[in-house]
């Protein structure tokens, strides 16, 4: 699907250089693909301290039990 946006073209050619890509759609996949996985880890740290410890569980167990 082809889409039109205007991006900052310095910032782009920073970012295929950096990057070493070949082309500007695989500088931008790249840059999608990282700031998903930084918005999820993000996510991840948010719950900390709010999940509740269980000293006895047993994941090895768990593991076998699958």
């Amino acid at each position: 699907m082809a889409t039109n946006i205007d991006i900052d073209q310095a910032l782009l050619q920073e970012a295929q250089t950096l990057g070493r890509h070949r082309t500007k759609k695989a500088a931008v996949n790249e840059a999608l693909a990282e700031y998903v996985q930084s918005r999820k880890q993000r996510r991840i740290l948010e719950l900390f301290g709010q999940v509740d410890f269980d000293p006895d569980y047993d994941y090895k167990a768990a593991r076998r039990a699958r």
